[in-house]
């Protein structure tokens, strides 16, 4: 999963706003007690970084696999 993604699934999962937020303040556990932000900056593949925010705020299993991806039925 590339940052692109990573931003588009954020969004199209929580809102832009309310996505933005959830990146930048919410500290996870599985991310070494850091924010989405953090880890990306330090390193941490974008895709566990999704994954972690996703286990965080119950995000349904099968909402999670291939998100971020452009929805081909758009193009």
């Amino acid at each position: 999963m590339r940052l692109s993604e990573f931003n588009r699934a954020v969004a199209d999962e929580f809102g832009a706003a309310y996505g933005r937020q959830l990146v930048r303040d919410l500290v996870i556990v599985e991310l070494g007690g850091r924010t989405c932000e953090q880890a990306l900056a330090a390193g941490v593949p974008a895709r566990d970084v999704w994954l972690a925010l996703c286990e965080a705020t119950d995000v349904p299993a099968e909402r999670r696999h291939g998100a971020g991806l452009p929805d081909p039925k758009k193009h």
